[in-house]
């Protein structure tokens, strides 16, 4: 690139202003009190119990209808805490290391070019306990305070505590259904406690929304500051561009996203164009396209969004500690994850350790990794007893999103597996595609990936490593909308080398009385109870 261009590019006056057009309901102050952790100092529930009582009989705050949800939560939110903090250190480093850097500064790897890692002022955060931080995260569900409103930034104080709210760029993600599966579970499973997290139930229809919304207000905040970044980037097998795209587009950033040519589906492709971003359609595959944007992110000043960005993390974790939240802080005995570049099973681990280190549980479910066999260089590590990891070729897989056979996080996932007594499993296409077509006719409508999580569940009730009592939650990580053309083709029996044995096609049948009574007879007939 000529000199004068880099130069032009790398001028911090080159930004776009965020904007906020969100016309809210009237605020309910008491959660605004409760937000507010500098209200208490010392170290005990009763505290967070009378902070909330006391928000929740006051008078209604009047609200100007001129004007936004932001302006009305810093007029009234007045004491604004900044006791907690976060920085990013090595990934799993000595605890004799001092590396660390602050979390405005645009960094991705350590000095040695591992990973990095968002810790958190855990002394700080231990001033309150358990019963203060269930409490304080219960009385913000489903309210409409901003942020609070979010699934992710109501653990605000865990996730980025040093943002202004203001800065904040969410569309209320998280909060996603916790649904029990009840007859998928006993008809398919032989279990009655079995439940489907499903996070494709969210903005932009994947879980990777969680992770954004901490990233894109982390990038609104960067630029605000003055840093160099003109836009966000990222390699994508669909969702993540989805998700970069529609927080991109809401606070007013270029998104420039990286696609491998013709190995996602039409309905992820176009959201990111829908939303603006700047797509290149690349002819490789996800593993070429990531090595690609970490080559451009390096020279031009574009932030990187993909996971090896440890931000995402932090709101990914979340939907763990939602999980424990929906079930009034029980643990479940396991917790199922598809897994293809490998930071959200961390994000998990993450999640729950989190709660179980401030005293809200007093322990952590173990996690199950589940990959697709087409792209399974987490299941062949396991399964050579952690030794010699190796990257592999991805093969084609429907569940595309977890195409991926050099996993930025490979290290994450590991951790987190070894420190749960995790467990790594896998799923053949026949087998991903069966499940998901037995979980869609009990009336859900979940995605390959999906089904990939169900096989790995099949096969540890099978082995019994799964009991038929135990308390399982199985991670759904995109609606099935998104994939539409995969079920399509299971149900066309359009195939190559599949039996398609659920297949549920429409019944041809002429215009007639009796042609339509005769079907529909010979229907009944078969779904009439066998005495």
């Amino acid at each position: 690139m000529a000199a004068s261009s880099s130069s032009l590019l790398h001028q911090p006056h080159l930004s776009f202003t965020s904007k906020s057009s969100v016309q809210p309901a009237r605020p309910r102050p008491n959660i605004v009190r409760a937000a507010s952790t500098e209200s208490s100092s010392n170290n005990n529930s009763s505290n967070a119990t009378e902070n909330n009582n006391a928000g929740a009989g006051a008078a209604a705050v009047s609200f100007n209808k001129g004007g936004n949800i932001r302006d009305d939560a810093r007029r009234h939110n007045v004491v604004h805490s900044h006791r907690f903090s976060a920085k990013y250190v090595p990934f799993n480093a000595d605890p004799a290391s001092d590396e660390s850097y602050s979390i405005d500064e645009i960094v991705y790897r350590s000095q040695s070019g591992g990973l990095l890692d968002v810790r958190h002022d855990m002394d700080a955060l231990k001033h309150y306990d358990g019963a203060y931080w269930r409490a304080l995260f219960d009385s913000r569900v489903g309210k409409t305070t901003w942020p609070y409103g979010s699934g992710v930034w109501s653990k605000k104080e865990w996730v980025l505590p040093e943002i202004d709210s203001e800065d904040i760029v969410s569309a209320f993600e998280g909060n996603s259904n916790l649904f029990w599966a009840e007859r998928f579970g006993k008809s398919f499973m032989g279990m009655n406690d079995l439940w489907v997290k499903h996070c494709g139930i969210s903005h932009t229809g994947s879980f990777k929304d969680l992770g954004m919304t901490v990233l894109v207000s982390q990038v609104n905040r960067l630029k605000k500051l003055n840093k160099p970044v003109v836009g966000v980037g990222c390699a994508s097998t669909g969702d993540t561009s989805a998700a970069l795209s529609a927080y991109c587009a809401a606070a007013g950033i270029p998104s420039i996203v990286f696609l491998p040519a013709n190995k996602i589906s039409i309905a992820q492709l176009v959201q990111p164009i829908a939303n603006g971003a700047f797509v290149l359609s690349i002819d490789t595959d996800f593993d070429g396209c990531m090595q690609l944007i970490r080559e451009v992110t390096s020279e031009l000043p574009i932030y990187l969004a993909n996971s090896l960005n440890s931000l995402r993390l932090e709101g990914q974790k979340t939907a763990a500690i939602e999980i424990l939240q929906q079930f009034d802080w029980e643990v479940p005995d396991w917790v199922i994850v598809p897994g293809g570049n490998l930071g959200n099973i961390y994000a998990f681990y993450k999640g729950f350790q989190m709660c179980k280190e401030l005293g809200l549980v007093d322990r952590i479910p173990r996690l199950v990794c589940a990959q697709a066999a087409n792209a399974n260089p987490l299941y062949l590590y396991y399964k050579s007893g952690w030794k010699d990891f190796k990257s592999v070729k991805a093969n084609t897989t429907f569940a595309s999103a977890i195409q991926i056979g050099d996993p930025v996080s490979i290290d994450r996932a590991v951790y987190a597996l070894k420190n749960c007594e995790g467990i790594v499993e896998e799923a053949t296409e026949e087998e991903l595609m069966d499940a998901m077509a037995e979980a869609d006719s009990t009336g859900m409508f979940i995605c390959p990936h999906t089904g990939v999580a169900l096989t790995a569940l099949r096969k540890l009730r099978d082995s019994g490593v799964i009991g038929k009592t135990d308390r399982t939650v199985v991670v759904s990580t995109a609606h099935g909308l998104k994939f539409t053309q995969s079920k399509i083709d299971y149900h066309s029996m359009e195939i190559k080398d599949m039996a398609c044995r659920l297949a549920n096609p429409p019944v041809n049948v002429s215009a007639d009385f009796g042609s339509v009574m005769d079907v529909l007879k010979k229907y009944l007939l078969s779904k009439a109870p066998k005495y």
